[in-house]
């Protein structure tokens, strides 16, 4: 029975091993401006396909950083990474990289689209100083659940940072953001 589970086991890992070597090369590559750009804008559309009165509910944010597929992989330790940019009244003030890894119960591969709102100036102007900003430790970000097609435009949200997690592919027990590090990118 010890040896059944034991294979069990080690046909898993290797192919989360596999699955993560297919998947991570993609994003091992840094992005053109025009790349992240055109990600970002379809990211931002999924976003307002998902969520109804999303794009108002964007527009009255003080700013919008948005990281299309991001990659995260993890068989107890993990790795995640992603490019995006920032928006503030939807146009461009940087690109920025987001990195991250974990230890613990997590397990599988996950690309997906993370679109984090500042609704506090005072926390896009610490955002935007910062040379490597830490969720969790520069800002607490509220990652938020809501249901398909509820009207975001209606809702009160009272954290001066808010985080959405849209277009997920595969399958991730942690979806997580904390100890994700966020930095400066300069695109090729």
């Amino acid at each position: 029975m010890r040896v059944r589970r034991y294979r069990g086991g080690v046909v898993l890992a290797a192919c989360l091993i596999l699955l993560g070597g297919l998947v991570l090369p993609a994003v091992s590559a840094q992005k053109t401006a025009q790349e992240i750009n055109a990600e970002v804008n379809t990211a931002l559309a999924t976003f307002d396909g998902t969520y109804k009165g999303g794009a108002r509910f964007l527009a009255s944010s003080k700013g919008v950083l948005v990281l299309p597929n991001v990659v995260k992989a993890a068989f107890v330790f993990g790795a995640q990474y992603g490019e995006g940019e920032l928006r503030v009244q939807n146009r461009n003030q940087g690109y920025y990289s987001i990195t991250g890894g974990s230890w613990g119960l997590s397990f599988g591969v996950q690309t997906k689209d993370i679109i984090i709102v500042f609704r506090d100036p005072s926390a896009l102007t610490s955002f935007e100083k910062s040379s490597g900003w830490q969720a969790g430790v520069s800002g607490t970000i509220t990652v938020v659940t809501v249901g398909v097609g509820q009207d975001l435009s209606s809702m009160q949200f009272n954290q001066p940072i808010v985080a959405f997690q849209v277009g997920q592919k595969g399958l991730m027990v942690d979806a997580s953001l904390q100890g994700a590090k966020i930095s400066h990118l300069k695109p090729k």
